[in-house]
């Protein structure tokens, strides 16, 4: 589905009504693709009948002068209802409920294998096209206005950009032979619409108690607890055919708190809960159970020696294993191709960035180990009754959800993510084209399967572990539990900023970011907590020859940015801003994993110790 997480993340564009600007001519003639669905009898959405109205006049006349007509018109709304409260040590933050409708249009001009879509030419402006805020009324007249506008700026544009798209395909030695878009059966899907309602809890009492379990912990310097209940309404509808109503809610607890060791080594942690609905939330009590946790555990890091250089067998348990596999995935999962560009700097960026995919030409071989299956599934609703975030009926372009077994037994690479944007393997899309706030649309990950025949108990694995540490002739070995998500952690832009920033720098080459790091005694398997480590180098070729697999399936959710899809940042995100999605996985043991011991200039701690706070009551 597409999904908006903040009305604040959304670029609200205002579409002139300048009186010089020229004029569409309204040119009465033969349609040039199929007549627009007529909206279901008995529905009395007028934001349905406005598209299609608006949709049918514009498929009937848009044309300017001899230039030629469109052949694919899409219009996208969303109804955004969001409920976010934010509380720090027990103060309220913020809290405040907001609803939004944002409108986007896609006109392209050509035909399904040279159109005007995917080409970064001299005027490229970004992913999101013609979109715009409009009125939360559900104003027939209103919204008819602000559609016929924006298909009229469309089109403009996309007669410009299939100019300079065919000159600069004409200029090259080489053309792709590989269409820009694929056809798809038309879809039509039209769910209830319901209102949300989110006064069943005291939000902000929660939000309050919750945080308040943070004052416990007088070495934290930030901390932060929000609470996001987010109801959002899709509306879909294309010249092909396809209408779509669909709603969806996701409601999140997001935590995280941070502070400084003596040596002044910034160190943080963080807690988060995903549901589908609002109500499913867990209670306060247990909320602030995981916070006491979270505290704890960053308390110990905070005293925990720093990590040392390191090259052996590293062990990732479960949940840690899940954050790592989607980290590895995205990059290689998707089997579009990289829009035209007239210059390189897309592709550098993309490589730089970790974007470079390791299984682009590698159907039908051997990319996992012998006994691996790997599935992105978004029918799948939940796991041995953990629920899915990841599903879906029908993707961001209309296209049905569709099972896509990737790796199939025996690890060979079989299938890739698609969306109607083709590929050089692939086609047609298979249902997994996604996009937030009417951004383009890129196949992505929903709901992902890591599944062995060949797997060890819990026990089993931990003694593999610690055999595989002895032959190496090492006293000691490292357990990853837990990865890092510095969006969530960090409580202040400027650590956020310099940590993405220490990220992209070894994105390419395959660097990781853990949080929660063991120090393992190979005898006595006593275990020591260590800061500052950082995976090198690990890269989704490294799971080819596995050690072991557990059989301790785990589901880890997790948020895809949906602007750094294909780049091994990709994962690091908040309900606030990311592709709900899910991943089950065991616990992983890689035989050799270099790690990098902590460094860098830490910052000065604070020269006045902190103000006494009274703990939580």
């Amino acid at each position: 589905m597409i999904l908006l997480w903040s009305a604040a993340a959304c670029r609200r564009s205002v579409y002139t009504r300048l009186a010089g600007f020229f004029l569409v001519a309204l040119a009465l003639g033969a349609p040039s693709f199929a007549q627009v669905r007529s909206v279901p009898p008995g529905e009395s959405d007028l934001t349905l009948k406005a598209m299609r109205d608006e949709l049918e006049r514009s498929r009937q006349r848009l044309r300017l002068a001899e230039l030629e007509r469109p052949f694919y018109i899409e219009y996208r709304l969303l109804d955004v209802d969001v409920h976010a409260v934010s509380a720090s040590f027990g103060a309220l933050l913020s809290s405040g409920v907001t609803r939004n409708r944002y409108m986007g249009v896609d006109v392209r001009v050509g035909n399904y294998m040279l159109d005007s879509s995917n080409f970064l030419g001299q005027n490229f402006q970004g992913f999101i096209g013609n979109t715009g805020q409009v009125g939360i009324d559900r104003d027939y007249d209103s919204l008819r206005q602000d559609l016929w506008l924006a298909t009229d700026q469309a089109y403009k544009s996309a007669l410009d950009t299939i100019a300079q798209k065919r000159a600069y395909i004409q200029s090259r030695a080489r053309p792709s032979n590989i269409p820009d878009f694929a056809s798809a059966e038309p879809v039509v899907l039209i769910e209830p619409r319901t209102d949300p309602d989110w006064s069943r809890r005291n939000w902000e009492a929660e939000a309050r108690a919750a945080s308040a379990a943070f004052r416990t912990f007088p070495e934290l310097h930030g901390s932060r607890v929000t609470y996001y209940l987010l109801s959002i309404t899709q509306y879909l509808m294309t010249s092909e055919g396809t209408q779509i109503r669909s709603v969806r809610t996701v409601a999140a607890i997001e935590a995280g708190a941070d502070t400084q060791a003596p040596d002044g080594m910034g160190v943080h942690n963080f807690y988060s809960a995903y549901t589908l609905r609002p109500a499913d939330l867990p209670p306060v009590e247990t909320v602030k159970k995981e916070i006491d946790r979270v505290g704890r555990e960053l308390t110990a890091l905070r005293s925990s020696p720093p990590a040392e250089d390191y090259v052996g067998p590293v062990l990732f348990e479960a949940p840690a294993a899940g954050a790592l596999l989607a980290q590895l995935l995205g990059p290689s999962a998707a089997g579009d191709r990289a829009p035209v560009s007239m210059q390189p700097f897309f592709e550098q960026m993309m490589k730089q960035l970790g974007g470079e995919s390791e299984w682009s030409g590698r159907l039908g071989t051997r990319v996992l180990p012998a006994g691996v299956t790997l599935v992105d599934d978004p029918t799948a609703r939940d796991f041995q009754g953990t629920p899915l975030l990841g599903s879906y009926e029908v993707d961001d372009e209309g296209v049905r959800a569709q099972r896509v077994a990737m790796v199939e037994d025996g690890g060979i690479l079989g299938r890739l993510l698609m969306s109607r944007r083709p590929g050089p393997d692939f086609q047609t899309s298979n249902g997994h084209g996604r996009a937030t706030f009417l951004s383009d649309t890129r196949p992505a990950m929903s709901n992902v399967f890591f599944q062995s025949s060949d797997t060890r108990s819990r026990e089993e694995l931990r003694e593999d572990f610690r055999k595989l540490c002895k032959e190496e002739g090492r006293t000691w070995c490292l357990v990853v539990r837990r990865m890092d998500n510095p969006v969530l952690a960090l409580t202040r832009r400027q650590d956020a900023g310099e940590y993405f920033a220490a990220m992209a720098a070894g994105a390419a080459s395959g660097d990781r970011l853990p949080l929660l790091v063991y120090k393992v005694n190979v005898e006595s398997g006593s275990e020591e907590l260590v800061r500052g480590a950082w995976l090198l180098k690990i890269q989704l070729r490294n799971l080819r020859n596995v050690a072991g697999i557990g059989s301790d399936y785990a589901v880890t959710h997790f948020f895809q940015d949906p602007q750094a899809l294909g780049t091994a940042l990709a994962t690091f995100s908040s309900a606030q801003g990311g592709l709900p999605s899910s991943i089950v996985a065991p616990s992983l043991l890689l035989a050799e994993v270099e790690v990098r011991g902590a460094r860098g200039q830490p910052r000065r701690p604070p020269l006045v110790p902190a103000p006494p706070m009274k703990p939580a009551q």
